[in-house]
């Protein structure tokens, strides 16, 4: 699917666009409409309900988005959370270097240092995008955001939040003891988080302002090797793409024996896996968890995996998630810096934990449902999203505004609403507009009330990716659409 026709589509049916548009926009910042903001909730929601779910001991938490600088030179954000750039010598326009040469040469260069980016913009005689002028050398500029806190001698520095992990680390104390001091312990924030983005670009998919969610699972380092349910997954079989090598499906037994990963971050892969290809739906072909190497992982990950989505739009495999083992780096860390020891004892035994995180970028993950869902057919463009993350439920429409129809389909509107379904009512335009409508926002289920209705006290339903219909009764519609949008067809649900 074409860049520009997400774009477009996004814009018209009030999913996203560049934030504050009445005035000259800035990169990197947009906003949701109601049917975007919809998607993401759900999609959070969903996110909760799937890694929440993991462990009865992994909780969600909220943490401040500003944070004193304090806990970012313990987080080593101050020193190492940097992108390389170049400015042109003419212009003075200035772009990830890393960015320009992939976009010229169609392959990754992350983990180069400057010297060798500069080496390969010489080599190439890539020149300046805007005025093809000589591009200088490549430097290194940090992310962070400063903020200032206070006024005058009180002035204190601060910086937003560059992911939402350091709030689960700050916690880390406090929350251990609140959850009665067991291991392992997995702390979930959904949240905002900032980066000073040189060169933002490609919509959702590189943001200064964004949405993550985040699960870091504290854990005992000598347990790493077993996981009490790992004969769960153990036969599953994974779509890795190690390093060195090519794509591979692989059982998590084997990626135990052949890649030497233990049983506790395999069973976390095989669970992400999971909540993509059979909570998403995404397809398999689609889907892959690619392997970083030791050049391209941050210096603490001692295992660093990829979520991938094959996105035609963009470009083609793009990151939308990891699943990092990241040691003690981040608990030793604040623990040198605050004077606070992170160390804590369990069943008699000292323990620094070490962290596995799981990552996400809401906002990617989002504009990949809109071009993994986008459909053209003949007569009609659809948004075929799971039905789980769809905006609506259902679209309840009465056939015509006359004889006491509208009347009876503002009734199964509000009962549908009482029953906690998300559905909404349109009654303007032909049926047939209508069900198009909905089917470019994604709706799973168009419901028409009929003169039949009136008769027989039965509705049409209406599968959003068939177009096939049944009659169903009034009183058996809230149990039938409920298992119509847990993956049910119409033709076992009705007649």
């Amino acid at each position: 699917m074409e860049y520009e026709k997400i774009v477009d589509l996004a814009k018209r049916r009030g999913i996203f666009w560049q934030g504050s548009g009445i005035y000259r926009p800035v990169a990197g910042f947009y906003d949701y409409g109601h049917i975007g903001a919809m998607v993401k909730r759900r999609w959070e929601n969903l996110w909760r309900r799937f890694f929440l779910g993991l462990d009865d001991n992994f909780y969600e938490i909220q943490a401040s988005v500003i944070m004193p600088e304090d806990v970012f030179k313990a987080s080593g954000h101050l020193e190492c959370f940097l992108d390389p750039v170049v400015k042109c010598g003419k212009c003075g326009n200035v772009e990830r270097a890393d960015h320009i040469l992939e976009d010229l040469l169609k392959e990754s260069f992350e983990g180069l240092s400057s010297k060798e980016l500069t080496e390969l913009i010489r080599k190439h005689n890539i020149r300046c995008e805007k005025c093809k002028g000589h591009l200088e050398e490549v430097e290194e500029r940090n992310l962070m955001f400063p903020v200032a806190i206070g006024t005058g001698k009180d002035k204190r520095q601060a910086y937003l939040t560059g992911e939402t992990a350091q709030g689960a680390y700050v916690n880390f104390r406090q929350m251990f003891d609140a959850m009665r001091r067991k291991l392992p312990m997995g702390l979930a924030i959904i949240g905002k988080a900032f980066r000073h983005e040189i060169s933002p670009r490609q919509a959702l998919i590189r943001m200064r302002e964004f949405t993550q969610a985040e699960l870091q699972v504290f854990f005992d380092p000598d347990s790493i090797g077993k996981h009490p349910r790992f004969g769960e997954v153990e036969d599953y079989k994974l779509f890795l793409h190690p390093a060195a090598g090519k794509m591979e499906h692989v059982a998590c037994k084997d990626a135990v024996k052949r890649l030497h990963l233990p049983e506790f971050y395999v069973y976390h892969l095989a669970k992400v896996q999971q909540f993509y290809l059979e909570e998403l739906s995404v397809p398999e072909k689609s889907f892959r968890l690619k392997e970083l190497s030791a050049e391209e992982k941050a210096f603490y990950n001692k295992y660093h995996w990829d979520i991938q989505l094959d996105l035609e739009s963009v470009g083609g495999w793009k990151e939308v998630g990891g699943v990092h083992y990241r040691a003690d780096h981040d608990l030793k860390g604040h623990g040198k810096v605050s004077g606070v020891s992170m160390s804590v004892n369990v069943h008699g035994k000292n323990v620094l934990p070490h962290v596995l995180e799981i990552s996400m970028g809401v906002d990617r993950n989002v504009y990949a449902l809109l071009e993994l869902s986008y459909r053209q057919e003949k007569a009609r463009d659809l948004l075929a999203f799971p039905r789980v993350v769809a905006p609506f439920d259902a679209g309840v429409f009465p056939l015509v505004n006359k004889d006491g129809i509208e009347e009876k389909a503002r009734e199964v509107y509000e009962m549908l609403r009482r029953e906690g379904f998300a559905a909404f009512f349109d009654s303007s335009g032909s049926i047939g507009r209508r069900y198009r409508r909905i089917d470019e926002i994604g709706v799973p289920a168009g419901i028409t009330i009929d003169y039949d209705t009136l008769k027989h006290g039965d509705v049409t339903l209406r599968d959003r990716d068939t177009m096939e219909q049944a009659r169903v009764k009034i009183s058996d519609l809230p149990a039938v659409l409920k298992r119509f949008l847990n993956g049910g067809s119409l033709s076992e649900l009705g007649n």
